[in-house]
């Protein structure tokens, strides 16, 4: 009842429609605008998903480099976490995390592990943020902003979210796809493994970690 549900729906239908027309793109610019316009308007929305200590936690853009606000200071940890989580299982199966197909070649920049990382992030770290916050399981006074306008973590706050989520990477799901239960720290290596039969010719399609 603390939610706008109509709101939400309107994101969620925009959402879907941009993943409908994502066979219809021609080239990796018009598909990367798709994915832009998609995240703006997932974005849009991810300050009502918070729902508690909202005068400290709160969304209002994504910020990197630096995180401007305690969220995107979790996130960006997070999304660092899961990229690691994704290289290394990238690695595991064979395949090379800097070569990737939607982000540019960069040197030293893991651009398949990025990849993976846009379709795992949501399901996986923007969920486990969410509820961080929303089980009041982390403290608004654990971080410290800098002078530059920074904000990250202080130790003790950082160790906090490192062992919930080993606790959350242990809890277990059943695999849209496999069919399988498997433990949620498993996707990323189960993702890199069907990627690689798909590259090596053993399934038609990559199929999408979709998760409600």
């Amino acid at each position: 009842m603390r939610l706008d549900v109509e709101k939400l729906k309107r994101a969620s239908g925009f959402i879907a429609e941009a993943v409908s027309s994502l066979q219809a793109a021609k080239t990796l610019d018009s598909l990367r605008g798709i994915e832009g316009e998609a995240a703006q308007r997932y974005f849009s929305v991810f300050d009502d998903m918070i729902l508690q200590g909202k005068d400290d936690f709160f969304f209002h853009t994504r910020t990197r480099r630096p995180p401007l606000d305690r969220v995107n200071a979790l996130l960006s940890f997070m999304y660092t976490l899961l990229g690691n989580d994704i290289a290394a299982a990238l690695t595991a199966v064979g395949l090379d995390s800097y070569v990737g197909f939607l982000h540019r070649d960069r040197p030293g920049r893991r651009s398949l592990a990025l990849d993976l990382l846009e379709e795992l992030r949501a399901p996986l770290a923007d969920r486990f943020v969410l509820t961080l916050i929303n089980t009041k399981q982390i403290d608004a006074a654990g971080f410290v902003e800098k002078e530059s306008g920074a904000v990250i973590m202080d130790d003790a706050t950082r160790r906090a979210v490192l062992t919930a989520w080993q606790k959350r990477k242990q809890e277990q799901i059943n695999h849209p796809f496999l069919n399988e239960k498997i433990a949620w720290g498993l996707v990323p290596h189960a993702q890199a493994l069907l990627l690689a039969r798909h590259l090596r010719g053993d399934l038609d399609e990559y199929p999408p970690f979709l998760w409600k």
